[in-house]
């Protein structure tokens, strides 16, 4: 279950984030009304992931897997341009957060 809440508040933070890029700046209100309510769900979520998850390893994937997401989405959808650099980050990315959720065993 705990990674199920993982999951769903990474989304709901990308959500959260591409509703602020929407938002330009908190100037539009329908994109800052959902900026507040999907960042409260993805809080919401990291709270009950917090309860079977050690807190450094939980921000830890958190942070990256959104991250990573975000820099897809702004590739694919929001016509980012994309470099052999933000290429090997991504990459880099993924192997460390498998080491992080690897480290404990």
């Amino acid at each position: 279950m705990k990674w199920l809440f993982l999951a769903l508040g990474i989304l709901f933070e990308v959500i959260a984030l591409v509703f602020m890029k929407k938002s330009y700046g908190f100037t539009k209100l329908w994109p800052d009304i959902f900026v507040v309510f999907f960042y409260a769900l993805a809080l919401g979520c990291l709270i009950l992931v917090l309860r079977r998850m050690d807190t450094s390893i939980a921000y830890a994937i958190w942070a990256s897997v959104g991250t990573l997401i975000v820099a897809v989405v702004g590739i694919v959808w929001l016509k980012e341009p994309i470099t052999a650099i933000k290429i090997v980050s991504m990459i880099l990315i993924v192997i460390g957060v498998f080491g992080l959720e690897y480290s404990d065993k």
